[in-house]
């Protein structure tokens, strides 16, 4: 096993926010765990209502990991919070470089352990990568001052970007930022992050409402919404906002109304587009189906509370105009990672939908029927931390990614 380490980057300070940036180097600033791979079974006889379950560590020692997504020849990339970039082949971790410049350290407390809800977020394989080579990511991209909304020296904004990956898998290569928001904003929080490939030639990933709300409702600023563009950049044709009046709305943006969308899923039957939404104080996290152009209400519909009053936010649950969700929780759920499950490997579980829980520490799995919840299981509640990520891999086994400053990813399969 080993671990490619990298020199530190200089921590730039900036008044009234911290800047940590990395650009092909890792920010030695923060604790660096050991990742390794470690295969080590945490957990088994697991009993599900579908099956009896063994959870085994991967991979360890991960800090804040993010996203994880598979090489066709099964390698495995995995993201960390605070802008680190890993490749792991076998028993083998490579941290990879030439990563963009990356905001990681601002001054915003509300992540686990303080820090930033920023970094290197989600990553995606093309689907035709073996033609292509390309790699997606999103990220939290530091700005001029000319890119600030309001008097902060500087704010940050979700960016996507793609790269290929260098013959020994040591850095990335063709690195070209297709997507950066604008205007950016502070404070840094809501960067929403995943991405999914329709099949259409068009790429999509979600913006958070960047923790000021009202961007949502306005079709001027990306913020709250769900960007569908070309694979290569570019507003998508067919979006539902080109050409609209009075003429200045935002090309790119396919829906809206979304407070911090951290799971996308495409449907894999009717390719529609699944989104797990976070609520505010109190509850109100939202399961729902984004289409083109449709408003999801935030914040003027909510159904959650505000942190300091505990007051109701917005003006009620429903209103005209606004798309109302398949399902709402009315406990914390800080749902993060999202998945149709379409192996062979759980035959109990085919086309069930699995949601990550952050600050529940759970898994959840849904039954649908159609566009309504049928029956919900809960899975390995307090067990494994903070599930950010879930990911269904080329094996046809379950996977998480925990959120934690000593993270790991878990296999889940059946007990044999």
């Amino acid at each position: 096993m080993r671990l490619y380490g990298s020199p530190s980057y200089p921590r730039f300070t900036r008044t009234p926010l911290a800047l940590a940036v990395t650009g092909g180097m890792a920010f030695a600033g923060l604790a660096h765990a050991d990742v390794q791979v470690t295969n080590e079974e945490v957990a088994s006889g697991v009993e599900s209502e579908e099956a009896t379950l063994t959870v085994t560590q991967v991979v360890g020692g991960i800090e804040h990991p993010w996203a994880v997504a598979w090489l066709p020849d099964e390698r495995m990339l995995i993201t960390a919070r605070p802008g680190r970039l890993y490749l792991v082949d076998g028993d083998e971790v490579t941290e990879v470089g030439n990563l963009p410049k990356i905001d990681t350290d601002e001054d915003q407390l509300t992540a686990p352990e303080g820090g930033n809800q920023g970094g290197l977020l989600d990553v995606v394989v093309h689907p035709d990568y073996e033609n292509n080579g390309w790699i997606y990511f999103t990220y939290s991209s530091p700005g001029d001052d000319d890119s600030v909304m309001g008097d902060d020296e500087y704010g940050t904004g979700t960016a996507l970007a793609r790269a290929r990956l260098s013959d020994d898998g040591s850095e990335l290569t063709d690195l070209e930022t297709i997507y950066a928001q604008v205007p950016r904003t502070a404070p840094g929080r809501h960067y929403g992050s995943r991405i999914v490939f329709p099949g259409d030639g068009s790429v999509m990933f979600s913006i958070g409402d960047r923790g000021i709300r009202y961007p949502s409702q306005d079709l001027t600023d990306p913020g709250g919404s769900i960007i569908r563009l070309h694979e290569d950049g570019g507003a998508f044709e067919g979006n539902p906002f080109i050409e609209a009046e009075p003429g200045n709305l935002r090309p790119e943006i396919f829906s809206y109304g979304h407070r911090n969308n951290q799971g996308l899923a495409l449907h894999p039957e009717t390719g529609e587009l699944w989104a797990i939404d976070h609520g505010p104080s109190g509850g109100g996290e939202q399961l729902y189906v984004a289409e083109a152009g449709s408003n999801h209400g935030w914040p003027q519909v909510s159904f959650g509370r505000e942190y300091d009053t505990d007051e109701f936010i917005g003006i009620g649950e429903v209103a005209p105009g606004v798309k109302p969700p398949v399902h709402v929780w009315e406990d914390t759920l800080a749902p993060s990672g999202l998945t149709f499950y379409t192996g062979d490997e759980f035959p109990g579980w085919q086309g069930n939908l699995f949601i990550g829980a952050l600050y529940a520490e759970r898994l959840h799995r849904v039954v649908l029927d159609g566009e309504a919840i049928a029956h919900e299981e809960i899975l390995l509640e307090n067990e494994l931390g903070r599930i950010r990520d879930v990911r269904q891999g080329p094996d046809g086994l379950l996977y998480v990614l925990t959120d934690e400053s000593d993270g790991g990813l878990y296999r889940i399969e059946p007990e044999a």
